[in-house]
């Protein structure tokens, strides 16, 4: 029960000196000690301080907008003007980036490592979702980081693929290679033997008669008659042991059986040229990039690999 202040106005605390400002609950009673004055003093300041804060910044909130302030500053506007600031730093590298053909990228080093930095970048927002943060894949995702490569490895291949994707239907100059689903075109017995010399071309199996013979039937048209692919048609090499799918029985079975028709977007929709330009750069740089190919040797291994396929 509560007393009155009246009755415990002039009663003094013995120990500390200090009154008691009569209230009491079971048994305990208040004593009337002031605050420290440091600790007042703050407080005092902090409320000036954001009586001015709320004239000088954006404070109130208003039905669309808020109050905007004396000084009219916003953080998006903050923002704006740091992002303007970087893309004036990065001008330069954008527009020399703009006017250098990819090709000849890899001979401008100074360049072409300011475009592998920014690269990374892009490739940590665009493409880690599916090739991993460090670039090394995952079961239908190829590692970028070996030599490996479906259509080509120098950084002009590689851009093209950025720029126009693999297999995207809405788009005539994607990449595009097509492995047909052997199912009911082969017997189980014959997908079993093709299994089985698929996997000795890398030494995982003995070689069979009957399985090199269905495999040239069949097969070395597009992977050729050694099985090392051709990258005419994106046909990958059977004979390393670098696997996009896996090399083990169950999953080569599946794979001739069913085929595979993995699907990459292209990026020409998505991202401005000169961020495909970096991310190729980035790309090339991993490990695996080659060199980029001679013109006078590369239009004569084009037409062999047509003839190969009966094309003219």
């Amino acid at each position: 029960m509560a007393k009155n202040p009246a009755d415990s106005k002039q009663r003094i605390d013995q120990p500390t000196g200090t009154a008691f400002v009569g209230h009491e609950w079971d048994g305990i009673e208040e004593l009337n000690t002031p605050l420290p004055r440091w600790w007042l003093w703050t407080f005092y300041l902090t409320i000036v301080w954001s009586l001015v804060y709320v004239v000088l910044y954006p404070a109130w909130p208003l039905v669309n907008s808020a109050t905007e302030g004396v000084l009219k500053w916003t953080s998006r506007g903050q923002l704006a003007a740091e992002m303007k600031a970087a893309e004036s730093d990065r001008a330069p590298l954008v527009n020399a980036l703009a006017a250098i053909p990819v090709e000849q990228l890899v001979s401008d080093q100074k360049l072409y490592q300011g475009a592998v930095a920014g690269g990374s970048a892009a490739f940590k927002v665009h493409c880690v979702q599916c090739h991993g943060s460090g670039a090394i894949g995952s079961k239908g995702y190829p590692n970028l980081n070996d030599d490996d490569w479906l259509w080509g490895g120098d950084i002009g291949a590689i851009h093209y693929t950025l720029t126009h994707g693999i297999r995207n239907p809405d788009h005539p100059e994607t990449r595009q290679s097509q492995m047909p689903a052997f199912d009911g075109i082969l017997t189980p017995a014959e997908i079993s033997s093709v299994v089985a010399h698929v996997q000795s071309l890398s030494g995982k199996a003995k070689p069979n008669a009957k399985g090199a013979e269905i495999f040239a039937n069949n097969c070395a048209s597009c992977h050729g008659t050694d099985g090392k692919g051709l990258r005419e048609f994106g046909a990958p090499n059977l004979a390393d042991n670098i696997w996009l799918y896996g090399s083990d029985k169950a999953t080569l079975t599946q794979t001739i059986k069913q085929s595979r028709q993995g699907v990459m977007p292209r990026w020409n929709d998505k991202l401005d040229s000169v961020t495909i330009k970096m991310l190729a750069a980035y790309v090339h740089s991993l490990g695996g990039g080659e060199a980029t190919p001679a013109a006078e040797a590369l239009a004569p291994a084009t037409m062999e690999a047509k003839a190969a396929n009966g094309q003219p």
